[in-house]
């Protein structure tokens, strides 16, 4: 966290600090930073809520790799049915191919049907030998 944020050498820190990112001066003193967090429990690591936002104890949670990879600025956010989230996290709850639900809304479908609309089954054809 701190080597991203402050150190322009490291290879994230375009990422981090170079987007004006940065550690809190509390967390600065690991003491702190553990005080605050507590002990990191197995299969977690550090992520920030806001990842427009500081390294700080509001803004900042233990999460798993699946709620990490939900939080990255690069997902699509939809809103739907009074929620905010990830399309892969919608798609999940509707039980949809994310690559399905996205090639629809390409098509310029509502969120609703796009969600809800059963996906065909393509028939195989049999090929017919002379």
């Amino acid at each position: 966290m701190k080597e991203r944020c402050n150190s322009p050498n490291n290879k994230y820190y375009k990422h981090y600090g170079g987007r004006g990112i940065k550690v809190c001066k509390r967390w600065l003193k690991f003491e702190n930073f553990l005080e605050d967090m507590g002990e990191c429990l197995e299969g977690l690591s550090l992520d920030r809520i806001d990842n427009n936002s500081n390294y700080c104890k509001s803004n900042c949670r233990w999460a798993t790799r699946k709620e990490q990879a939900r939080n990255r600025r690069n997902n699509r956010i939809i809103e739907y049915d009074n929620k905010k989230q990830c399309a892969s996290a919608l798609t999940e709850e509707y039980n949809i191919d994310p690559n399905i639900f996205i090639g629809r809304l390409r098509l310029g479908w509502s969120i609703k049907k796009a969600l809800t609309k059963p996906v065909r089954k393509h028939k195989k054809y049999k090929r017919k030998i002379k």
